[in-house]
C-alpha cells in the first residue's frame, strides 16, 4: 500500500469509526471527510463539485421538499381513525397494510407521525402492541419503489455517478412486495413478542421531571414524607441534588431545604399533583411559561440541537418553549434536565409560549406528537390539486414519460405557486445535513476509487470468495450492509457499502444490478435496533419501548426479510 493509499484508507476507517463509536453527527463526519478528501488531493475540484449536484442526490432533495406539502394533505388523517375498528388482528393487518402502501410513495415519517396519533388515541388495544408493527410496515413499504425510502435514491445517485442510466421507478417492486407480504405475515404471527403495556399511563412512566424548592417554601425543614413527596401516586422521587451533591436513593426521613433540586420519574398526566405543593417550581416555570399549555415532541434525527444540553441550546429563545420533562425510550434517566445531552428520538414535554408555532425551526428539530399543532392543513381544492399533481408525477416517472426529477421540480413549482408551501418553509426544511452526508459519501467513494483502494479490496475479497462464486459475495454484501444499518444509520450504510459492492461485481465480471440492489435492500433492514431508521426512533419514544423490545420483536422479521431478499435477488436480477 502506498502512502497515498494509506492516507485515503485512514480517512475511510476514521469515518466508519466515528459513525459507530462517536456522538458526532453523521453530517459533520462526512463534511470533514469531504474536506479531507479534497484538500489532500484525493479528488479534484471538478469531481467534488460534480458530486455535490449529482442528479440522484438532487432528486432526493427535491422529493424531500415536495414532502413538506404532502405532509399537509388530509388524506392520511381522514383514514387513520378507520384503521383500528374491529378485532386486534384485522386492525393490525389494516394498519400495517395501509402504512406499507403509503410508505411506497409518501414520506414514511409523516405517515408514522399521523398514524401514531390515532394509535395513541384509541383505547381498544395497548399502543405498544401496534407501534413497532407500524414502524416495520413503513420500512418494508419503502422498499417497493424508487422514492419509497431515501436509501433507494441514494443508491440510485451512486448508479448515476457511475455513468449508468439509473434505476427505474418500480425496479424495487418484485422483491419489495414479497418482503412486505412476508414481513407483515411474520408480524401477525409473532405479535406475542411485542411488549404489552396495560395502559397508556404505564407507557409514559419513564419521563424525567425536575423541580426546585423555591425560597420561602413551607416544605423547607420537613422530611420527604412530611412534605408529601412520597404520596404522589405515579410520580417517584429518585434523586435529590443539593449544593452539587446527589442523594440517591432519597430517604423518607431526608430533610428538605430551600434550593434543593428534586428529580422525579413518573407519569406526566399527574404533574398537577406536584404543582399543587407549596414552593415547588418546575424546571419550565422559571422561564415564566404556562405549564398547563403542554406540547409533546420527539427530537428528529440530525436536529440542530442533537448532542447539546438544554442549557447549551438556549432553548427558550430558540423555540419560545421550556422543557418540563424528558423521556428516552423506556430507559430511566437520572440527571438534571439542563445537563442532559439530547439525542434523536428523545421525547420532550414542553411548556410552550404564544410564539411557539411561529418559530421557523420547530419542524426541523421535532416531530410534534400531541398538544400544539403547527398550522398546516390544506384547503379541499389544494388537496385535490396536490393529489392530481403527485399521481401525475408518479405515473409519468413510472411510464418514463419524463425524468422523475423534472416531474418533482414541476410539482414543487405548482405547490409554491398555489400557496401550498411557502419559500420560507422550503428554506427551513431544506435537508442540508442529508445533502452533506450523501455528497461527502460520493466524494469519499471517488477518493477510494482514484487511489485504487476499492479495486485492491475487491480483488482481495474476490480471491476469498472465488471458490464460492458471486452468490457468496452477494450474500456478504447484503449482510455487511444490514449490520452497518443497525449500528449506524441506513443512509450512511448505503453510502459506504456501494463502492465495494460495485467493484465486487466488476471483479467477478457479472452484472452490477444484484450487488447494487443488495446494498439498497440491506440498508432498509433495520428491525433489531431503534437507531438505524428514523421511524423506529419515533415509535420507541411514543410507545416507551426499550432497545431490547426491538430486538425481540424484530428478530424473526429481520431473518424473514433477509431470506426473502437473498432468495429473490439472483432470480429477479440475474448475474
Amino acid at each position: 500500500m502506498t502512502s497515498y493509499q494509506f492516507v485515503v484508507a485512514s480517512l475511510f476507517l476514521l469515518v466508519i469509526g466515528a459513525l459507530i463509536f462517536s456522538r458526532f453527527r453523521p453530517s459533520m463526519i462526512f463534511a470533514v471527510a469531504l474536506l479531507g478528501s479534497y484538500l489532500s488531493g484525493a479528488v479534484s475540484t471538478e469531481e467534488m463539485l460534480g458530486k455535490a449536484v449529482n442528479p440522484g442526490l438532487v432528486t432526493l432533495l427535491v422529493l424531500i421538499m415536495v414532502s413538506v406539502g404532502l405532509e399537509k394533505a388530509s388524506w392520511i388523517k381522514s383514514i387513520s381513525d378507520k384503521l383500528l375498528a374491529g378485532g386486534y388482528y384485522p386492525s393490525l393487518l389494516k394498519l400495517t397494510g395501509v402504512t406499507a402502501l403509503g410508505s411506497a410513495f409518501l414520506n414514511n415519517t409523516a405517515i408514522v407521525a399521523a398514524l401514531s396519533g390515532a394509535v395513541r388515541k384509541q383505547k381498544r388495544y395497548p399502543a405498544s402492541r401496534l407501534l413497532i408493527p407500524l414502524s416495520y410496515a413503513a420500512i418494508l413499504g419503502g422498499t417497493m419503489t424508487l422514492i419509497g425510502t431515501s436509501t433507494n435514491l441514494i443508491v440510485n445517485s451512486f448508479v448515476l455517478d457511475q455513468g449508468e442510466p439509473g434505476l427505474s421507478f418500480f425496479a424495487f417492486l418484485p422483491i419489495g412486495l414479497a418482503a412486505v407480504v412476508c414481513g407483515i405475515l411474520v408480524v401477525l404471527l409473532t405479535n406475542r413478542l411485542l411488549p404489552t403495556l396495560a395502559t397508556e399511563e404505564e407507557a409514559e412512566q419513564d419521563y424525567l421531571i425536575e423541580a426546585k424548592i423555591s425560597r420561602g417554601s413551607t416544605l423547607h425543614g420537613k422530611t420527604v414524607t412530611e412534605a408529601g413527596l412520597r404520596n404522589l401516586e405515579t410520580l417517584f422521587l429518585v434523586e435529590l441534588i443539593r449544593s452539587g451533591h446527589c442523594l440517591s436513593p432519597v430517604s423518607p426521613a431526608e430533610i428538605i431545604e430551600e434550593g434543593d433540586r428534586l428529580i422525579f420519574s413518573g407519569d406526566i398526566q399527574h404533574l398537577e399533583r406536584l404543582r399543587q405543593l407549596d414552593g415547588i417550581e418546575l424546571f419550565a416555570e422559571k422561564e415564566d411559561l404556562d405549564t398547563l399549555n403542554l406540547t409533546e415532541v420527539v427530537v428528529r434525527p440530525n436536529a440542530g440541537i442533537e448532542g447539546k444540553t438544554l442549557r447549551e441550546t438556549n432553548f427558550r429563545s430558540q423555540f419560545d418553549a421550556a422543557v418540563i420533562a424528558i423521556r428516552r425510550g423506556g430507559d430511566r434517566l437520572y440527571t438534571k434536565l439542563g445537563e442532559l445531552a439530547l439525542r434523536p428520538g428523545d421525547g420532550l414535554l414542553l411548556a410552550v409560549g404564544p410564539d411557539f408555532i411561529k418559530h421557523g425551526n420547530i419542524d426541523k428539530n421535532f416531530y410534534i406528537i400531541s398538544g400544539t399543532q403547527l398550522p398546516q392543513d390544506l384547503s379541499r381544492k389544494q388537496n385535490l390539486w396536490l393529489g392530481i399533481g403527485f399521481l401525475f408525477v408518479i405515473l409519468g416517472a413510472a411510464l418514463e414519460w419524463f425524468p422523475l426529477l423534472k416531474g418533482l421540480v414541476g410539482l414543487l413549482g405548482l405547490m409554491v405557486g398555489t400557496g401550498m408551501v411557502s419559500t420560507s418553509e422550503i428554506k427551513r426544511r431544506f435537508p442540508f445535513q442529508l445533502w452533506l452526508i450523501i455528497a461527502g459519501a460520493l466524494v469519499i467513494a471517488q477518493a477510494l476509487t482514484n487511489s485504487g483502494l476499492v479495486q485492491l479490496v475487491a480483488d482481495s475479497l474476490h480471491s476469498s470468495f472465488a471458490g464460492w462464486g458471486p452468490v457468496a459475495a452477494l450474500v456478504g454484501v447484503f449482510l455487511a450492509t444490514l449490520v452497518l444499518t443497525e449500528i449506524m444509520t441506513n443512509n450512511a450504510a448505503a453510502a459506504l457499502m456501494f463502492p465495494l459492492a460495485w467493484s465486487l461485481a466488476e471483479s467477478f465480471g457479472v452484472s452490477w444490478m444484484p450487488f447494487v440492489m443488495a446494498v439498497a435492500y440491506g440498508a432498509s433492514a433495520s428491525f433489531l435496533t431503534p437507531f438505524g431508521y428514523q421511524t423506529n426512533l419515533m415509535v420507541q419514544n411514543i410507545g416507551g419501548y426499550h432497545t431490547r423490545d426491538f430486538a425481540r420483536a424484530g428478530i424473526f422479521v429481520s431473518i424473514t426479510y433477509a431470506l426473502v431478499v437473498l432468495t429473490l435477488l439472483p432470480v429477479v436480477f440475474p448475474f
